[in-house]
């Protein structure tokens, strides 16, 4: 039987030694290689080509989302499963827009961490229990709220609005939107701060889900920003 080639990107070495060496005891794994940073995970995406990444989300250089994005654009056929403490609903909605499998925690047990792992490398979806929980309630919570209270059309946002808007559904912060549309962070919070008063949205998990039902955000992708 063919093993399952897993490659580990987390910039905490001993987290990615413990993990590995969890790994390597499983029969049907083999941990190819590990990485220490978001850039090097991709760089070793491309050397190694490995079956499953499984990733932090919070690593220097790259997040683990913005080196899912790299990859699964490059190497669609490596499948990627996020292993992380954050239960966070607004991550869980970020790493599957930009193209992972699965959310795991690091709390979860060995057992658990292999199911995830098969489920990627056959292109399945894998969540840990808590998470789906939190998708689930999140549903529930947009859905009670209604047609009737659900934020105004997009109509409503100027161009440069979107594109404020598409930058920070993709995680980009205030400094690095600043940077890449030519302006001030400063005018950059003032936009921010209009979207949501506009859309009566006051969080960020909510701008997502909206950018994404609007179709402002596809695939991970946002707006081509144009220079003011």
């Amino acid at each position: 039987m063919d093993k399952i080639r897993i490659l580990l990107a987390d910039d905490h070495t001993l987290i990615r030694s413990g993990i590995a060496t969890l790994l390597q005891s499983i029969k049907d794994f083999s941990v190819v290689g590990e990485a220490e940073d978001g850039e090097d995970a991709v760089h070793k995406t491309g050397e190694l080509r490995p079956d499953v990444i499984v990733i932090d989300l919070s690593m220097p250089k790259l997040s683990g989302i913005e080196a899912t994005k790299i990859i699964k654009k490059r190497y669609p056929e490596t499948n990627v499963l996020v292993l992380t403490m954050h239960e966070n609903e607004e991550y869980v909605y970020q790493i599957l827009k930009s193209g992972a499998s699965g959310y795991v925690l690091k709390s979860a047990g060995r057992d658990e961490l292999a199911a995830a792992i098969r489920a990627a490398a056959k292109g399945e979806n894998y969540f840990s229990p808590k998470i789906s929980q939190l998708m689930a309630e999140g549903y529930v919570k947009r859905v009670e709220k209604g047609p009737s209270d659900s934020p105004k059309g997009d109509v409503l946002l100027t161009r440069r609005e979107r594109e404020i808007l598409a930058l920070v559904a993709n995680g980009l912060t205030n400094q690095q939107i600043a940077e890449q549309l030519f302006i001030s962070p400063r005018t950059v919070d003032t936009h921010r701060t209009n979207i949501m008063q506009k859309l009566d949205i006051h969080d960020l998990a909510n701008l997502v889900h909206y950018a994404i039902e609007h179709g402002i955000i596809k695939g991970g992708e946002g707006l081509t920003p144009s220079k003011p």
